[in-house]
C-alpha cells in the first residue's frame, strides 16, 4: 500500500523548531527564528501534500473502499492484553485531509506573521509558540487511539493559552487566555471521564476497533442505563462535551470572543482551521460508533446543538463593531454546520452525505475564514483599530487586501462559483432530507450570515470615508502573497476536487450532484442578505441606526451577547465560589485546620512538661534510671508473691 514512514518527519522538524526558537531564539537575530519556524512548516506542507497525493491517487481504493494505513505505531503504555497506549500515526481519508488543512493553514499564517510580527519584542517567542501549536494539531489529527488524541488535545489547549495571551502585559490578555483555558477544562473533563467509561467497557482506546462494526462496541447491545442511553451512549455523549467546548458551541462558546485578544494570525490559525474544528474531526472520526450506538441518540444532541450554536452565533454577529469579533462569532456559526450535517448524517451512499459535507465544509472554511481573519489583520494592521466604525473607504488604500477579502464574503455567503457554495448546498441537502426544521434554521442563517459579512465588506473598504492620522497602506508582500494564494483557494476547491470520491463515512466513491432545487433559493436567499447590507453599508446613512432602534431591548441583548458572559460570572461568583467554595473554605479552616492545629497545641503542650526530664545532667539521668529500675523491680517481686505488704 505503499511507504509512509516519511510522515515522522511532520513532528520531527515542528518539534526541533520549537526547541530551537523557544531556547535560542533570544539570543539570534529576530527575524532568523521567524525563517526557522517558516522553514520546518514549508517542509511539512509539501509532506503533507505528498501524503495526499499517495494516499488518494496512488494507494487509491481496496476491495472498493480507501484503506488504513498505519505509518508508525509503537505501545507506550500498556494496561492489558487489548488496553494500550499506543502513540502513531494513522492514514486514512479524514486524517489525511486534516493534514493538509493544518499544514496550509499554519504555512500561510507562518509567512504573513513574518511581516505581521515585525519589531514585536516577543517576535522568538510567538514563532516558538506557533511551532507547539502546529505540533499539537498534527498530532491529534493523525492519532491512532482515543487517547493519543487526548493528549494532543490538552498540548493544543497548552498552546492556545500561550498565544491567546501573548500580549501578557495586558490585562485583558491575561484574562481571555485564562476564560479559554478554564472552559475548555471543564469540557475536557467530560471527555476525559468519557473516555474511561468506553475503554473501560469496550476494552480498547484504538480507533479502528472502536469503530469496526465488528468491535466490541458496535457489537454489545448495551442495555440503557440513563434517559434511554446506554453506558456507550453516555460515554459518547460525554466526549461530545469535551468536542463541543474546544469548538465553541453553545453553552461552551463563551470563550471564543475574547480569544481574539490574541495577535491577529493566532486567530487565523486558531479560529479559521485547526483548534476549533477539533471537535468537529473527533465526532467524525468517531462517526460509525455515533451512528450505531442506541440508534444514533446522540446524533441528534450533535444536530441540534450545532443548529442552535449557528443561529445564536449569527444574531450577535450582526450587531458587533469589532471586526474579529464579528468573524469569531462567524467561526461558531459555520462550525455549527459541520456539526449539523455529522448529525444528520447515515453511513452509506448518499445517506452519508451529511458527513461528506461537514468534512467539504470544514475543508473549504478553514481557507476562506483564514482569508477573512489574515484580511483583518491587514486591516488592522493599516489602521491600527479593530473598531469597524473607526473604519471605511480603505478600498482604494488597500486594493489586494479588499478584493481577496471580497472573494471571501463571497465564498461564505454561499455563492457559486466560490467554495463556500458547494460545501454549505451539500449540509443544506443533508438537512432538509433528515429534518426540515434544521434545514430552515441553517437556510435562515444563510441569509444571515450574507448579511453581516458584508456589513463588515462594505463598512470598512466603502462606506464613509474616514480621517486617519496617517494615510492607510497597502500590507507587505510577505502579508499579501498569503492572502492572494487562500483566495485562488477559496475560488477553485469547491469545483476542483471530487469530494465524494474522497471522504465519505463508509470510504466508497460518492458521485454526488448539485441540487438546484435548493441550491437557487439558498443562492437567492444570500444574495438578498448582500442587497440588504449594501443598502445599510455601502454609503453611509442612518437606516442601521433605525433598524437597530426599531428592534429595542432585543437589539441591546444581542449586542451584550444575550448576557451569557453575565450568567456564567454570577454562576461562578455568586453560587461557585460564595456558595459552595467559601463555606468549604470555613470548613477547612476552621474544622479540619482547627483540628489539626490542635493536635499540634497538644502535642506543644506535652513536651513543655516534658522538657524537664531533658536536661542534659548526668547525675538527674541516673537518679531516674535508678529510680525507675527500682519502682519496676518492686512490682516484679510483689506480683510473683515474694512481698506481702498487708502481713
Amino acid at each position: 500500500m505503499g511507504d509512509f514512514t516519511y510522515t515522522i518527519w511532520i513532528f520531527v522538524l515542528p518539534v526541533a523548531a520549537f526547541l530551537i526558537t523557544g531556547l535560542f531564539g533570544s539570543r539570534m537575530p529576530a527575524k532568523i527564528s521567524g525563517w526557522i519556524g517558516t522553514a520546518s512548516i514549508s517542509v511539512v506542507f509539501l509532506l503533507a501534500l505528498r501524503t495526499a497525493y499517495q494516499y488518494f491517487f496512488q494507494v487509491g481504493f481496496v476491495d472498493g473502499k480507501r484503506p488504513t494505513i498505519f505509518a508508525y505505531k509503537e505501545v507506550w503504555m500498556k494496561f492489558s492484553d487489548t488496553l494500550t497506549f499506543d502513540m502513531g500515526i494513522l492514514i486514512d481519508p479524514i486524517s489525511v485531509m486534516m493534514l493538509v488543512v493544518v499544514a496550509t493553514v499554519s504555512f500561510m499564517v507562518h509567512i504573513y506573521s513574518i511581516g505581521y510580527m515585525k519589531g514585536d519584542p516577543g517576535y522568538y517567542r510567538f514563532f516558538a509558540f506557533l511551532s507547539l501549536f502546529s505540533v499539537a494539531m498534527l498530532g491529534l489529527v493523525v492519532a491512532t487511539n482515543i487517547f493519543q488524541i487526548y493528549f494532543f488535545w490538552e498540548l493544543v489547549g497548552l498552546s492556545s493559552y500561550l498565544l491567546i495571551g501573548f500580549y501578557y502585559e495586558k490585562p485583558s490578555a491575561v484574562a481571555a487566555a485564562k476564560k479559554a483555558f478554564i472552559v475548555t477544562r471543564f469540557a475536557d473533563l467530560g471527555f476525559l471521564i468519557g473516555i474511561l467509561l468506553l475503554s473501560y467497557y469496550a476494552g480498547t482506546f484504538d480507533f479502528m476497533t472502536l469503530v469496526s462494526e465488528d468491535g466490541p462496541l458496535l457489537a454489545q447491545a448495551a442495555p440503557p442505563v440513563f434517559m434511554g442511553l446506554s453506558v456507550f451512549g453516555i460515554a459518547l455523549s460525554l466526549i461530545f462535551i469535551g468536542g463541543a467546548g474546544k469548538s465553541a458551541m453553545f453553552p461552551l462558546h463563551i470563550w471564543l470572543p475574547d480569544a481574539m485578544e490574541g495577535p491577529t494570525p493566532v486567530s487565523a490559525l486558531i479560529h479559521a482551521a485547526t483548534m476549533v474544528v477539533a471537535g468537529v474531526y473527533l465526532v467524525a472520526r468517531l462517526f460509525p460508533a455515533y451512528h450505531g450506538v442506541d440508534g444514533g441518540a446522540v446524533l441528534h444532541l450533535v444536530a441540534w446543538t450545532g443548529a442552535i450554536s449557528s443561529l445564536f452565533a449569527a444574531i450577535i454577529a450582526m450587531t458587533q463593531d469589532d471586526i474579529k469579533r464579528v468573524l469569531a462569532f462567524s467561526t461558531m456559526s459555520q462550525i455549527g454546520y459541520m456539526m449539523l450535517a455529522l448529525g444528520v448524517s447515515g453511513m452509506e451512499g448518499h445517506d452519508g452525505l451529511g458527513y461528506m459535507a461537514s468534512m467539504f465544509h470544514l475543508f473549504t472554511h478553514a481557507m476562506f475564514k483564514a482569508l477573512l481573519f489574515l484580511g483583518a489583520g491587514s486591516v488592522i494592521h493599516a489602521v491600527h483599530s479593530n473598531l469597524m466604525s473607526k473604519m471605511g473607504g480603505l478600498h482604494k488604500y488597500m486594493k489586494i487586501t479588499s478584493w481577496t477579502f471580497l472573494i471571501a464574503c463571497l465564498a461564505i455567503s454561499g455563492i457559486p462559483p466560490f467554495s463556500g457554495f458547494f460545501s454549505k448546498d451539500e449540509i443544506l441537502v443533508a438537512a432538509f432530507e433528515k429534518d426540515k426544521v434544521l434545514w430552515a434554521i441553517e437556510y435562515i442563517v444563510a441569509g444571515i450570515t450574507a448579511f453581516y459579512m458584508f456589513r463588515i465588506y462594505f463598512g470598512i473598504f466603502w462606506g464613509k470615508k474616514r480621517e486617519y492620522h496617517h494615510a492607510p497602506h497597502e500590507s507587505p508582500l510577505v502579508m499579501t502573497v498569503p492572502l492572494i494564494i487562500l483566495a485562488g483557494l477559496t475560488m477553485v476547491i469547491g469545483w476542483a476536487l471530487p469530494f465524494g470520491d474522497l471522504m465519505m463515512p463508509d470510504r466508497a466513491a460518492y458521485h454526488g450532484h448539485i441540487e438546484w432545487s435548493l441550491a437557487i433559493p439558498s443562492i437567492l436567499i444570500g444574495a438578498v442578505g448582500i442587497v440588504t447590507a449594501y443598502i445599510f453599508y455601502f454609503k453611509e446613512t442612518n437606516l442601521p441606526d433605525r433598524v437597530s432602534g426599531a428592534f429595542g431591548q432585543w437589539y441591546v441583548w444581542a449586542k451584550d451577547k444575550f448576557y451569557f458572559d453575565e450568567i456564567y460570572q454570577f454562576f461562578a461568583h455568586k453560587i461557585m465560589f460564595a456558595g459552595v467554595a467559601a463555606p468549604v473554605a470555613w470548613f477547612d479552616r476552621h474544622i479540619v485546620d482547627g483540628f489539626y492545629n490542635g493536635l499540634a497545641w497538644l502535642t506543644e503542650t506535652f513536651s513543655y512538661l516534658l522538657e524537664g526530664w531533658q536536661s542534659g545532667r548526668v547525675r538527674q539521668y541516673a537518679f531516674t534510671f535508678v529510680a525507675g529500675l527500682l519502682v519496676i523491680l518492686f512490682a516484679v517481686l510483689y506480683l510473683n508473691g515474694f512481698m506481702d505488704f498487708k502481713g
